[in-house]
């Protein structure tokens, strides 16, 4: 997760160009910020009602994007605490919380190599 101090279409395109590959498939809901992202781009229209599509009709909705907003709502709880965070520091909070969210993938294995490069 990376903190955007500005969203307007130049600098969203700026951001996912940076850090994408060519042929990523960037979705997104229809916030028209994104309407400059140049990769190919499936966007689910919430002002339409529309909050995931299955593009190819074998059951599965591929275009949503309820796991970023999944992630937002866990970030926002995270912060209500703090009752607001300077922006100086955002980003320091954002990737607590990115930890936060990843350490269920975290293995005994992972923790184990850790603490012996701690040792060393």
């Amino acid at each position: 997760m990376r903190v955007a101090h500005r969203t307007d279409s130049a600098t969203l395109s700026a951001h996912v160009h940076q850090f994408t590959l060519p042929l990523a498939i960037v979705r997104t809901d229809g916030w028209r910020g994104y309407n400059g992202i140049d990769r190919s781009h499936a966007i689910v229209c919430h002002s339409d009602g529309e909050w995931a599509r299955d593009d190819d009709a074998d059951g599965i909705c591929e275009t949503h994007i309820n796991t970023i907003e999944g992630v937002w709502t866990t970030v926002r709880n995270f912060l209500r605490p703090f009752r607001g965070v300077h922006k100086k520091f955002l980003s320091g909070y954002i990737a607590i919380c990115e930890f936060v969210i990843n350490l269920k993938s975290v293995t005994v294995e992972f923790i184990s190599k850790l603490v012996k490069r701690t040792k060393s």
